[in-house]
């Protein structure tokens, strides 16, 4: 009975050895965060009515001024780039819903804009220009008072003639449209008395057809173009100013500018 009694103690304390051991077992380490994957591509967000800038050419592919400076800036970056027509007067919503990564399209740098977008330093200079008839007897901004005047919905064109509160409030009516081009046509027909678009839009139009259309001296001022991206995106917000900054300063810049513009417009 003893011998049988002791075994059943060792068989015990065996046991319990081996329980205490399973309990002070350290617990299993966690599995590592799947890495973040490195971004290969961005959506870049434009008007593809917006000719030099980003329009359809005959074949119906998007070209224009701002469509090669992305191609090369993304090159230079390791990245594809694709190019994703949106409602213009949407874009900051198009922007914050991450259905496209950059705004880069003739897009002028305001502090209202600001509030939302996260902008690249200034790669282009512009004015907003008044086109009007060749034959017009509108002279200057103060002939605006009573006549009918056009402008892009949700553009700059628009922030700039409001501002200037006084001239805004002498138009008979200040009409938009979804693009720049129908209201370029509704001034042809005589549907609108002047148009006040991006001096890089009216005068691409107007070099096209010099004998309907004149540039006053007057503007609605001048502003800068950036290139837009969400406010907490400053990886690709500061990726694009290098890739800006290094196509200035070794000319690529300046070469894909003379290409449509015929000069250096380069800021």
């Amino acid at each position: 009975m003893k011998k049988i009694a002791a075994v059943a103690l060792l068989s015990l304390g065996a046991l319990l050895a081996a329980c205490s051991k399973q309990e002070s077992a350290p617990a299993a380490a966690e599995p590592a965060p799947a890495p973040v994957a490195a971004v290969t591509r961005i959506v870049v967000g434009l008007d593809d009515n917006f000719p030099p800038m980003g329009f359809r050419d005959e074949k119906n592919e998007l070209v224009g001024f701002d469509i090669d400076m992305a191609k090369e800036a993304a090159k230079r970056l390791g990245l594809e780039v694709e190019f994703k027509p949106i409602d213009w007067s949407a874009k900051e919503a198009e922007l914050s819903g991450k259905r496209v990564d950059a705004l880069w399209n003739g897009l002028t740098i305001t502090e209202e804009r600001k509030q939302n977008i996260a902008f690249t330093a200034p790669y282009m200079e512009n004015h907003q220009i008044i086109v009007v008839p060749a034959n017009s007897a509108i002279k200057a901004k103060a002939d605006l008072a009573g006549k009918v005047v056009g402008a892009q919905e949700g553009s700059s064109a628009v922030d700039a003639i409001k501002k200037e509160d006084a001239v805004f409030k002498s138009f008979k009516e200040l009409k938009t449209f979804g693009d720049n081009v129908t209201a370029l046509m509704d001034l042809t027909t005589g549907r609108l008395e002047a148009v006040v678009v991006d001096e890089v839009v009216g005068r691409y139009y107007v070099a096209k057809k010099p004998g309907d259309y004149a540039v006053l001296d007057d503007n609605f001022g001048t502003e800068e173009y950036g290139v837009g991206v969400r406010k907490d995106d400053t990886d690709l917000q500061g990726k694009l100013d290098k890739a800006l900054a290094d196509m200035k300063a070794d000319g690529a810049a300046a070469k894909i500018a003379e290409q449509w513009f015929g000069k250096n417009i380069i800021k």
